[in-house]
Parts: structure tokens; sequence; C-alpha cells
């Protein structure tokens, strides 16, 4: 069978991109988009790949809304993010609380994984969610979601950089900018970030990977072949990672997780990921980015929800 697959290539497929492991007969054509964001639009909008690496909520969101792909429990991008919320360098310090009734920024979308990571660590530190107005810096991939009232579009052509230094906004939520009057909100947020790990299991994930429903139905058996060799794929990356990571956060995040969970920082499979999973859609309730409760178990693929790789 041939697969147009999106994905970029990073540790944990990149043996699956270079033919180092692929075993099932599954020949692939591998999509690299300059900005993987712009592939997930045309997945989301237009069904335009076989096989597409997702962020996790937009997932959710095109799930709710009726697209028509469905994911597998692999999980190729995680991340800690108690450090995407950013402030000016004179207000850190200032408990979340204090965020009340505020403007705060939001890079791209409100249904963007990141923002909603970072929005669940403020409303943990004691932040009224829905008490803030979130000036967003772009539209959403999924055109039939309407977000909720407290959330406006950035006027055109202005940046969260130049609003935040500007005073505009009191805070921007995974904006990742680089200025020496910008600093995280949280105080040492990927030791934050660690203890939530420690304390609730729970290791965030960011992008997963979904299947045109039309070729799950035609082929029974393809859910089950595609885990197999992304989770081959993976399990080669580790290896290199327990010989050392490299430079990359990616890296260093996980070798980070794989010290504190003494396991695979990277399991692919519901049940070594519900703990994340649950909390991953609860935050998705909270803040409005999904109105039904979805089970688990039916956001991934028939044929996989046994399998652990």
């Amino acid at each position: 069978m041939h697969l147009s697959v999106l994905t970029r290539p990073q540790g944990a497929n990149r043996a699956l991109i270079e033919g180092e492991v692929s075993s099932s007969g599954l020949r692939f054509d591998f999509v690299n988009e300059p900005v993987l964001v712009k592939g997930f639009r045309k997945m989301v909008r237009e069904l335009e790949f076989d096989v597409a690496e997702m962020a996790v909520t937009t997932y959710l969101t095109a799930k709710e809304h009726g697209v028509a792909f469905t994911a597998l429990p692999i999980f190729l991008v995680r991340d800690f993010h108690h450090g995407a919320t950013q402030v000016l360098r004179k207000n850190s310090g200032q408990p979340a609380a204090d965020l009340a009734g505020s403007r705060i920024g939001v890079n791209r979308g409100y249904t963007v994984t990141t923002g909603v990571w970072g929005r669940a660590a403020l409303a943990e530190a004691g932040l009224d969610l829905d008490s803030v107005t979130w000036v967003c810096s772009g539209d959403e991939h999924v055109a039939a979601y309407v977000p909720p009232r407290n959330v406006l579009r950035a006027p055109q052509g202005a940046t969260l950089e130049a609003l935040l230094l500007a005073g505009e906004l009191d805070a921007v939520v995974g904006a990742g900018i680089k200025h020496p009057e910008v600093v995280s909100q949280i105080a040492d947020p990927d030791d934050a970030a660690a203890d939530v790990l420690r304390q609730r299991g729970v290791f965030p994930i960011n992008h997963l990977v979904v299947v045109r429903d039309e070729l799950l139905a035609q082929h029974t058996d393809l859910a089950s072949m595609l885990f197999t060799e992304f989770a081959n794929a993976k399990r080669s990356y580790l290896e290199r990672l327990r010989s050392g990571p490299g430079d990359c956060r990616q890296d260093q995040i996980l070798a980070r997780v794989m010290q504190v969970t003494g396991s695979d920082p990277l399991p692919y499979g519901i049940e070594e990921n519900r703990a994340t999973l649950e909390e991953l859609v609860e935050n998705a309730m909270n803040q409005h980015i999904v109105r039904t409760r979805p089970a688990i178990e039916d956001l991934f693929a028939d044929g996989t929800r046994e399998l652990q790789g």
C-alpha cells in the first residue's frame, strides 16, 4: 500500500523516514511542510494526506466537528509547558491569580496545543481562565470552531511581542519570545512540570498521528501496521537517547523524563498515557475547546486500543 504521510523529521520518526525500520510492506511518500502547522490545516480542511502528524487539541476539535480522520495512539512530540506563559521582567514573581481580568496573547489560534497546556498550568496556579481576555495572533485550523466570547484577534499586523512590550498585553502564551525584558511567568518552569510528572504521571502530549477514515475502513489492519512501524522507529531513537541526549530541547526534556520515571519517556498506546489523555480532555473541556466530553477509547482507531509500544 502506498501512503502520503505528513510529518516533520525528528527523533521519534527519523528511522522510519530514512527507511531503517520498515518491515510491513507499506510504502510511504513523506511530505515535510516547512511550516508544519500549515500541513495541519491542509489535513483538517482538505484531508490532503493519507496519514498526518497532528496537534492533539486540533485533533480533538476536528473530531468534534466531524472531520473524517481518526488518531492512532502514537505520540510523536511531548514537552513541558509551564514556561509557555511569558511576562515582562518587571512583572516577574506576580502570582498567576493576579492576571485575572487581564489581556493575554495566544500564539496563533485559541485551540493551539501549547496554549491549552500553558493555560492549564496557569489555572492550576490559581488563575480563573474565564476572567481573561485571550488575544490570538491567528485563526483556527478547524474553520467550524467558534471560540468563547472572551477570545479576540490581535490587531492586523501587530505581533504579540510588540503588544507585550508596549503594555497592551499583560502576558503571552506559546509565543516563545526571546527578549531580555521577557521572562517566564512561572519560575523554574521545567522543574514545576517535572513535579507534575512525579505527582500525577502527566507528561503533556503535543502531536499524535491521524489516518483518513476511508483508509481505515478499507484496510482493517492498517492502523496496527502503522502503529508497529512508528513504534519500531521510536525504539531506535530511544536507544540513541539512552547513550546520551543531543542538544535539542526535545532530547533534553525526554532525557529528564527518563530520569524521573525510569522508563520510556515516549510511550505509545492508550493505557500508559491515560493520565495525560484524561487531563488533556479535562483541560479542553474547561477551556471550551470541546463541548462534549469524548471517551478516551473513542478517540483512537479500532485495532490500536490494546496496543503498546
